[in-house]
Formats: structure tokens, sequence, C-alpha cells
């Protein structure tokens, strides 16, 4: 059997002092080699399939090289993506994700980070954060992806979810919507407050105002679907801006049941294009978000904030993209 690559191994290739190549492959350290040498011996340790001994390193520094990933649903197609750019990030660098699911369960939530807390982990990137609180001290590093929080200042990813609403808004409203109802994600998370702050701001800017809000209990179809019962059991919006994809697939369930077409009767729009979203009946018109890059984006401040705890966190903000699809038309009246 072929022996694992060792530094020197990595070194020889990328013709440099073993020394410099564990430098490079540490992030906390790879600052002290220049960009175009630390890619060099990126390259030689990918192509050799190099892993750095994490017990070893772990001992010597008492840290580990393992990052704690949390994710509210698993079942959720937005999320794999997102996790394969943490993923490859952390590779990249030496160290591995460890991920855990919560279910939307605050108990479930509190239990696993206590036990990953007691492993002595690197970090955390979290993407079950609420808008008012966070688990751990400053202590701690953390990044949120795909959240923010105003419970402190704490690193995040997020995508651009003002703009992406602006731009459904602004797409109904061309094809001749003025009775838009808002399926809002739910209040208790910074993506639920700021895409139905930018709904009520985009139809403001049109001198519109909504037709009907029902907050959702979850990014969930289920709850889409329920909270679109809700809606239409009080009103009859000719179009429904959702606060995520999830939500959206739940509408078109309730809009089916109660015997209503989309986009005939009803338009609708999700957020996040989420895998498969485009092989719905009709196919979903929603916002792009970059997964990958967010994820990968989220495991590069990490390990940031591990190399230099004390630098003040960045929020980033990563731009999307208006996918439209079959879902929205104009208004039944504008087509009789």
């Amino acid at each position: 059997m072929d022996k694992p690559a060792t530094i020197k191994d990595v070194a020889d290739l990328a013709r440099v002092h073993a020394a410099t190549a564990s430098r490079a492959l540490n992030p906390q350290t790879r600052d002290k080699v220049s960009p175009r040498t630390a890619a060099r011996i990126v390259e030689a340790a990918r192509t050799l399939g190099y892993s750095p001994n994490s017990a070893a390193r772990s001992l010597r520094t008492r840290t580990s090289s393992v990052v704690g990933v949390v994710i509210p649903d698993l079942r959720n197609p937005v999320f794999p993506p997102i996790v394969r750019g943490v993923e490859d990030a952390l590779r990249e660098a030496g160290y591995l994700a460890l991920l855990g699911n919560t279910d939307g369960d605050a108990e479930r939530e509190r239990d696993l980070l206590a036990t990953m807390r007691g492993q002595q982990l690197a970090g955390f990137i979290l993407a079950t954060s609420k808008r008012d609180s966070l688990p751990f001290g400053p202590d701690v590093s953390v990044v949120l992806v795909n959240r923010r929080t105003d419970a402190g200042d704490v690193a995040s990813v997020v995508a651009d979810s003002r703009a992406g609403v602006h731009a459904l808004v602004n797409l109904l409203v061309e094809r001749g919507h003025s009775r838009i109802a808002h399926l809002a994600g739910p209040q208790d998370t910074s993506t639920g407050v700021e895409r139905h702050r930018a709904f009520l701001d985009g139809l403001a800017a049109h001198d519109l105002a909504p037709v009907g809000v029902e907050v959702c209990a979850a990014f969930s179809e289920q709850a889409g679907f329920e909270a679109t019962h809700k809606l239409l059991a009080a009103v009859r919006p000719t179009a429904i801006v959702a606060g995520n994809d999830m939500i959206a697939l739940g509408c078109y369930g309730a809009l089916a049941e109660l015997g209503l077409r989309c986009p005939e009767d009803v338009s609708v729009t999700g957020f996040n294009d989420m895998p498969f979203v485009d092989k719905q009946r009709p196919a979903l018109t929603t916002v792009r978000i970059p997964h990958y890059d967010i994820g990968y984006e989220a495991a590069r401040l990490l390990l940031e904030r591990i190399a230099a705890p004390a630098s003040p966190p960045k929020r980033v903000v990563l731009p999307v993209e208006l996918i439209v699809r079959g879902s929205v038309a104009g208004p039944a009246a504008d087509r009789a």
C-alpha cells in the first residue's frame, strides 16, 4: 500500500522548504507566505492528496482542525450547495466540517451546540441564528451563513435580499399586478424580516400597499401551504411573493387544493432558486442566490477569524439574480 503523502512530499513538489509548505497549509500562518507560493503549495497538496495530521496539530496548538456547521433543515435543497462551498474552502486549509441538523428545533439546537462545544472545535458556521440571540460569547469564532443577528457584531455572509425582493415586485408590477400579497418568512430570522421589509418598500416605490401579508411559521413547504390557506380565506391577490422557494412550493399545493391555477389565477414567486424549482409545473420564478459562494465565503471568513480573533467582524452581502419562469403572468382580467 502506498504511504500517505507527507509535508516533505508537498514541499518537494512545490519546490519550497518543508517549513514554508507547513506555513502555507495552516490558515493561522498562511499570510507569512506570498499568495503565489501559497497557491502553488495548496495545489501540490491537492495533487498528492495530502492531509494535515489534525490530531498532531491539535496536541501542539491545543486547537482543533474541525469546524461545526449547523443548518436548520437538511431536507431543504438550498443547503447542500452551501455546505459544499463550506467543505471545499475548509478542506483547502486542512480543516474538516462537522455537520449538524436541527430540524428547526430550538432544544435540539442547544443540545447539538453544547455537544460540539465539548469537542473543542476551531469555530462554527451557523445557518440557524435568530435575530435576537447568539448561542456563543465573543470567545468563540463564529460566522453566520444566510443569516444575520442583532444580538452582537458577528461576521456573516448573506445574499442581497432587498435587491432580490425589489426585482420580484418590479417584475409583478410591470406585468400589471397591483393586488400583491406576501407570504413572509419567520420574523425571528433576519431573512424573514429583511424580505418582508423589502416587499413593503418595493410596493411603496410604486405607490402600492400589500393586499395581504401572512407570516409563515417556518421556511418550509408545509408552513407555506398553511399560510396560503389563511391568506386566501381573507383576500384574493393576483400575485403572491413567497419568502423563499419552499414556502412557494407550499403555496402551489394550496392553490391546487383550492382549485386555483398558477399563473392563470395567481402568479407566484419564490426566493433562492434552490435545485429543481425549474422542474416544477409551472417552473418557479425566483431569485437566484450564489449558494456555493455563500458557503465558501463563510468558511473563508471563519478561517480569518480563527487566525485573527481580534479583527473586526465582516458582514458580506453577495449579489443575486432575478430568474423569470412560467409561474408569473399578467392578472387574469388583463388576459380576458
